[in-house]
């Protein structure tokens, strides 16, 4: 047999067993892929006993237990002549169960879907998002005029809403927005979050958490929550930040006072509006953004798609929203941009501040922290001495060469090599390799749009 490294659409087993069934039903739920019966853990094949029985039995039971069908095939090992399975799964465009339990194939681990991860799951399979589901008893004279208002105002701006279909009523504007359902006419979730003035009697947690931390996270000094129509978060979340949460330092251009933010804004708007738009809302947990003196933290609690691995997110990528309706609304209104370029923006004031991109995880959901400067970040990254000096050159001089480094730290051609080889993860080589070769942050090009 072939050596085929275990993944995500590979399973090997050493006997069948009807248990087995949910990993069928979580291949079908997902990708699809393929099990191999009598094949061992070492990818070494063990044979299966009775196999023309079981090629027969298990084709049988996927069908009258999950309600799919799928090829088992007998396969022959050259080298020992031992038979085994091959059961190829496909992916199904709707959800499959096992008696009534819902399994994924994520990664090279299955796992049962319960709670928001289903609901999530079977409407997406649907053909439709958590966001995008009716609410009764909800009427357009419900909604906030100030968050109404405040969407025309914005979108005037934008230029992304016709100027006819602004002024015309707000039945009209929502069915432009498609935040009203078709099939009953009834609001959606999406459209009571953006516009009605108390969503959290709909949406649990629907609001924003705001806290000043002078140290660790036990020494809270003050906090803010955030409530109403995301419409009007947007803005009282941003104010908060700029006025009260972030500080400034003071510096004069002739006899001009000049203040600048311990944190990009540009940066600091970008992380609130995709904290707002991809949040998952299902999960009932407020947004929640820890400032600190030397760090701000932003936390929502909502995933990345799987077609957008962490790693890329700072590069150019597709837009996948979370909540489409939510996210389509903010891009009509000028808040967000919708293809993916969000992050260009962070980029481009993380530069102009002199800064590096920041932080990103998954902790429970998506976690961004922003550092108020190189050497705080660099630290915190466990980079030594002279690592942050080269990069802090590059943020004051936009690129640094070989030759620059030696002087700058009084150190050999291959300790300066060394160096270069350490600052790979954020320093790639601009133009031809040679003497002078220049080395430039890897997301430069990403700032500028190229």
């Amino acid at each position: 047999m072939t050596k085929t490294i275990e993944n995500q659409n590979i399973e090997y087993k050493t006997v069948w067993k009807d248990i087995y069934l949910k990993w069928i039903c979580g291949f079908a739920n997902a990708a699809g892929g393929k099990i191999y019966i009598g094949v061992n853990d070492d990818k070494e094949v063990v044979g299966v006993d009775d196999v023309k029985k079981l090629s027969e039995d298990i084709p049988n039971k996927i069908q009258n237990i999950l309600g799919i069908v799928a090829d088992v095939n007998v396969l022959t090992d050259k080298a020992t002549g031992r038979d085994y399975l091959e059961i190829i799964v496909e992916s199904y465009p709707y959800p499959v169960n096992y008696r009534g339990e819902y399994h994924y194939r994520s990664g090279s681990t299955k796992q049962e879907l319960k709670g928001s991860a289903l609901n999530k799951f079977i409407l997406e399979r649907t053909g439709k998002h958590w966001d995008g589901i009716p609410i009764p008893k909800i009427s357009i004279d419900d909604l906030s005029l100030i968050a109404l208002q405040r969407f025309r105002r914005e979108a005037a701006r934008s230029r992304r809403v016709d100027e006819d279909v602004l002024g015309d009523s707000t039945e009209h504007l929502l069915q432009d927005l498609h935040l009203i359902d078709e099939e009953t006419g009834l609001l959606k979730r999406a459209a009571i979050l953006l516009f009605h003035p108390d969503p959290e009697r709909f949406v649990t947690g629907a609001y924003i958490k705001i806290g000043f931390f002078r140290g660790d996270d036990d020494d809270l000094a003050f906090h803010d929550e955030v409530r109403g129509s995301l419409m009007e978060q947007i803005d009282k979340a941003m104010d908060l930040l700029t006025s009260k949460y972030i500080t400034y330092s003071i510096s004069y251009e002739g006899v001009s006072r000049r203040e600048t933010p311990t944190f990009p804004k540009a940066a600091l708007r970008e992380s609130l509006l995709n904290s707002i738009a991809h949040k998952d809302y299902a999960s009932g947990v407020p947004v929640q953004i820890s400032v600190y003196p030397d760090h701000i933290v932003f936390w929502n609690p909502g995933h990345l798609p799987d077609a957008i691995p962490m790693d890329t997110l700072l590069q150019k990528h597709p837009s996948i929203p979370y909540n489409p309706d939510i996210a389509n609304t903010l891009f009509r209104s000028g808040d967000i941009e919708i293809w993916g370029r969000g992050y260009r923006k962070i980029i481009k004031a993380v530069l102009e501040s002199k800064q590096l991109p920041p932080n990103i995880k998954d902790i429970g959901g998506l976690m961004i922290t922003y550092y108020r400067d190189i050497r705080t970040q660099l630290l915190e990254e466990k980079a030594d001495e002279k690592l942050i000096q080269v990069i802090e050159y590059v943020a004051t001089n936009g690129s640094i060469t070989n030759s620059e480094i030696q002087k700058i730290l009084n150190v050999s051609k291959v300790t300066a090599t060394r160096l270069l080889w350490k600052a790979d993860a954020w320093l790639e080589q601009e133009g031809k390799v040679g003497k002078g070769t220049k080395h430039v942050f890897k997301w430069k090009k990403i700032a500028i749009g190229s």
